[in-house]
């Protein structure tokens, strides 16, 4: 499978506070990777990086088959997105079409094929008997459907979401990601979700990135479960739920390298929390 994104030794600071240190990692084509780890790992400094909206200090982000001419192709749903203003005008098809718009040059008009392309894809995601109704009056559920399908319009190799469930209750929150995972297996398009929540999110996805400004962990569920490392770095119980969760338990450990980070890890499906210092834990 071709690489479709390549990071190499990125390093990402805000101001003097170093954010990122040296990460690096392949994307494949058609990968569905969630990016978890604690609160101020550099999850959310990551995603902004990688669309080129804040700049790194040192490193080079490839992008692969054409993308690096091709920022439209890279489809992006950001973590704040959901307005409670039931009076904000905006329709449901035209918050599609400005995904299509954005693409165009001077003067932006939608042709008959873009309308195709909105309509078609508000059928996928269950929302084209919402096509003519006010964004701020539907539910939260029923919006960030709708923003996903602006971001999906444009027919993007890469989709990234950045919190997308954190307004959304358990159940709409699944059947999100339920939604997430047959995009990514009916159109092979190459996924990168960002979430706190490693429980959900390893049920739908098949890699894991996890940060804590370094790089912990990347790779399969097989990888992370058959891993020494990981059982001195998560804890056994910890990684056990982890691997539970997404179904691969089986503990035949096999090593993995690790990059370890001396801030907290914090595991948000349990109550237990762990401080790696120089690679030990105390």
């Amino acid at each position: 499978m071709e690489t479709i994104l390549k990071v190499e030794n990125l390093n990402v600071s805000y101001g003097r506070h170093r954010v990122l240190n040296d990460i690096a990692f392949d994307i494949k084509k058609g990968d569905y990777v969630g990016i978890v780890g604690p609160n101020g790992s550099g999850k959310s400094t990551l995603v902004k990086t990688l669309l080129g909206l804040i700049p790194a200090d040192s490193g080079k982000i490839h992008f692969g088959n054409g993308l690096e001419l091709a920022r439209h192709k890279i489809g992006y749903l950001p973590q704040v997105a959901i307005t409670t203003d039931s009076l904000f005008p905006a329709k449901v098809r035209e918050i599609v079409e400005m995904g299509l718009l954005v693409q165009k040059k001077f003067p932006k008009i939608l042709h008959k094929e873009d309308k195709t392309k909105v309509n078609r894809i508000l059928d996928e995601l269950s929302i084209s008997d919402l096509k003519e109704e006010k964004i701020g009056q539907l539910s939260g559920g029923q919006q960030q459907r709708v923003l996903l399908a602006r971001a999906m319009v444009g027919e993007p190799e890469i989709l990234i979401l950045d919190e997308p469930t954190s307004a959304l209750d358990p159940k709409i929150r699944s059947e999100f990601y339920q939604m997430i995972q047959s995009l990514n297996q009916k159109r092979q398009v190459t996924i990168l979700l960002v979430s706190h929540d490693i429980g959900s999110i390893g049920q739908y996805t098949n890699k894991m990135l996890y940060l804590d400004q370094r790089l912990v962990f990347f790779g399969d569920y097989k990888d992370f479960c058959h891993s020494n490392d990981m059982t001195d770095y998560f804890g056994f119980e910890t990684q056990h739920k982890m691997c539970w969760q997404h179904g691969a338990h089986d503990h035949n450990h096999s090593h993995v390298k690790l990059k370890t980070s001396t801030s907290s890890v914090e595991d948000v499906n349990t109550d237990q929390s762990l401080k790696v210092v120089g690679g030990e834990k105390v």
